[in-house]
């Protein structure tokens, strides 16, 4: 039989769980983002329940936990998407978001990184939305259709890539948070075969995930 001493420790842990998930609000919950938050709360309390002797109790308070947390970063994803949906070519993915940036949304110089006034504002817009996000990881990669010789082409999408980074970072998203890469002519969306193609393949695109612990309370 379990002294008093160890149930009060128990009931403070269930109750300390219960209101971490309170905090997070309700809402929209996205179901990868349960499923994902559900997994690691279980294993989080699997240990509470080894130090309370509940094991059972404390894996399913902690995949409950888990859920709501994991609800919160999809509802945050959701409504990401939605803001980024009104100035760029955006969708949610299971893993979080993409952002394309094609011919039709920014324009760059021939054979050169240089963004115009236009489309530097439309980054501008972008990088407004992002910095409202602070649990954003941002990878964004630049491509381009398979004119000209390899290396170059990959250069010239390094270099188009970390263009867009800087503005977005010019707006106050962390240097920190963004990788940039340069994938040239290898990740085609469609044939290179025909002038309208060779212009859906270059682009610049953001992909967003989430530092799940710096998801802000809601």
């Amino acid at each position: 039989m379990r002294s008093w001493k160890s149930i009060l420790r128990f009931t403070g842990v269930v109750l300390l769980i219960f209101a971490c998930g309170l905090s997070y609000g309700c809402g929209k919950r996205t179901t990868t983002g349960a499923a994902i938050g559900g997994a690691a709360g279980a294993v989080a309390g699997a240990v509470i329940g080894h130090q309370t002797g509940h094991k059972a109790e404390g894996a399913v308070i902690g995949g409950v936990t888990g859920a709501v947390i994991g609800g919160a970063v999809g509802h945050r994803l959701d409504k990401q998407a939605e803001e980024l949906a009104k100035i760029a070519e955006t969708r949610r993915t299971e893993q979080g978001v993409i952002v394309s940036l094609s011919e039709n949304t920014i324009h760059f110089a021939v054979n050169s990184s240089e963004v115009n006034e236009e489309s530097r504002g439309t980054l501008a817009e972008l990088g407004q939305v992002l910095k409202n996000y602070p649990e954003d990881l941002i990878t964004v990669t630049g491509h381009t259709d398979s004119d000209g010789a390899a290396d170059y082409n990959e250069r010239l999408s390094l270099m188009r890539a970390q263009a867009v980074s800087d503005i977005i970072m010019a707006q106050g998203v962390p240097a920190n948070t963004i990788t940039v890469r340069g994938y040239g002519e290898t990740q085609p969306l469609v044939a290179n075969d025909t002038a309208a193609n060779k212009a859906i393949n270059r682009r610049v695109e953001l992909s967003i995930t989430v530092d799940e612990s710096k998801v802000p309370e809601e």
